[in-house]
């Protein structure tokens, strides 16, 4: 899905930017900061797309802006909104309070596209189009794969943060897992990070005496887990299920690391898939509004190699 949808984008403005070629234009991107694994890659994407767009359009002016929390954000967005923007890119770092300041832009009829986060109002009068991964869909997948390879396993949850998205993996795992011998012995936040997660996997590991499956939200906090695990030297649990589909993790499925048999994909690279969109849309290329939700593909050894780039931060 991820391919196809940037191929229309690509193609859209092979076809289109040489009419276009002088127009000036100006797409503002507002993304968290790289404080983990996960946004270095959205971070990434972010500036090589942008780079590539405005190759293709040499009156296009891309300017990105990473934030650490929404306050920062908030005034990131009034930032681009002064420099004058005909379209904000923005994956919020934490969607509901950042509403009002997206609502502003949007009501002076800038083209808006989120990405990833949704607000609990994510219809039209927030945005134009919304690029996402399945967030239900990671979670079911991994329910899934834990209740045909281990359907008697007692699971330790590691969650992500307390946002919207969270809630909808943790509702798609439950899924998943519905109808199963699967027991969820605990869930607690590791912030998909890795430090994090390697405190909550240690309070794991000192109260239940039996953990078959860790499924975490993130590779950063399977990255954690794994140390964890080490250091306490347990042999009892069979593997870890994390997601996103950093090149670590991809390589030990590639490698058949008994404990890392699959991932779940969610890539930060839809962020460039959502400005490629937008660039589409402001330069009349292709009617652009609407969702588009990027598969969560479970990956195996048999399909890894499509998945594992070396040169990606993450």
């Amino acid at each position: 899905m991820q391919k196809r949808l940037m191929g229309l984008a690509v193609a859209a403005t092979m076809v289109f930017g040489a009419a276009h070629a002088q127009e000036t234009k100006t797409i503002g991107v507002s993304i968290p900061a790289a404080d983990h694994g996960w946004t270095a890659g959205v971070v990434y994407h972010a500036n090589r797309v942008a780079e590539l767009l405005m190759k293709e359009h040499p009156g296009l002016n891309v300017i990105v802006k990473t934030s650490p929390d929404p306050a920062t954000q908030a005034n990131a967005i009034q930032d681009l909104e002064i420099q004058g923007i005909d379209a904000l890119v923005i994956l919020p770092t934490d969607p509901d309070p950042l509403v009002n300041a997206i609502k502003e832009v949007k009501g002076k009829g800038t083209f808006v596209s989120i990405v990833d986060r949704a607000p609990s109002v994510n219809d039209n009068t927030v945005r134009d189009l919304y690029v996402a991964g399945n967030n239900p869909a990671l979670g079911e997948v991994a329910g899934k794969y834990i209740a045909e390879n281990t359907p008697d396993a007692e699971v330790v949850v590691i969650r992500g943060l307390p946002i919207p998205i969270d809630q909808q993996r943790q509702d798609g795992f439950d899924k998943g897992i519905a109808g199963s011998n699967v027991k969820v012995l605990d869930r607690q936040f590791g912030n998909w990070n890795r430090d994090d997660a390697f405190k909550v996997m240690q309070d794991y590991l000192t109260k239940y005496p039996k953990i078959d499956v860790v499924w975490c939200q993130d590779d950063d906090m399977a990255v954690g887990v794994l140390q964890a695990i080490e250091q306490a030297g347990r042999t009892d649990i069979k593997y870890v299920i994390g997601g996103a589909g950093s090149k670590d993790m991809i390589k030990k499925v590639m490698d058949g690391d008994k404990m890392i048999p699959v991932n779940v994909l969610y890539p930060p690279s839809m962020v460039g898939t959502a400005m490629e969109l937008t660039a589409a849309a402001i330069y009349d290329s292709v009617p652009v509004h609407g969702t588009y939700t990027l598969d969560a593909t479970l990956i195996t050894p048999d399909n890894a190699k499509n998945y594992h780039f070396p040169d990606s931060p993450f």
